[in-house]
């Protein structure tokens, strides 16, 4: 049972990351591709924006695919863990922890399962 457990976190943490990812990229689900994201993040000071957002897209699409797969957790912990940094020092963090706030809580779940199983192991079903 343990092995299908972390299957499941693993398989929610990596589809939310590629979410995410496909949102910055391509514009998927609602989100602005690199563009609209890049223009967002110059509006709150993080230059140059198009650069970022594709970097951060990109993080966010291979941790999802180390994630999905169970292969090299850390590295795809790291880069969550990165990502969601940012997002709590230049977004979420001066609103506080609650997330109907649009507090860092969220974020630092991420990061917290992220961590917690590249440090358990991404379990059985995983390359």
């Amino acid at each position: 049972m343990t092995d299908l457990g972390l299957f499941l976190i693993r398989m929610i943490i990596g589809i939310v990351f590629l979410f995410y990812g496909s949102q910055k990229l391509f514009g998927w689900f609602g989100g602005h591709g690199i563009k609209g994201t890049g223009g967002w993040f110059e509006s709150i000071g993080i230059k140059p924006g198009i650069l970022v957002a594709t970097l951060s897209g990109l993080g966010e699409i291979v941790s999802g695919i180390l994630f999905v797969f169970g292969f090299l957790l850390p590295i795809g912990a790291i880069i969550i863990t990165i990502i969601m940094l940012g997002a709590i020092i230049k977004v979420h963090g001066s609103k506080g922890f609650s997330n109907t706030t649009g507090g860092f809580e969220y974020n630092l779940v991420l990061i917290v399962v992220s961590i917690g199983l590249a440090l358990i192991g991404p379990g059985g079903y995983s390359l």
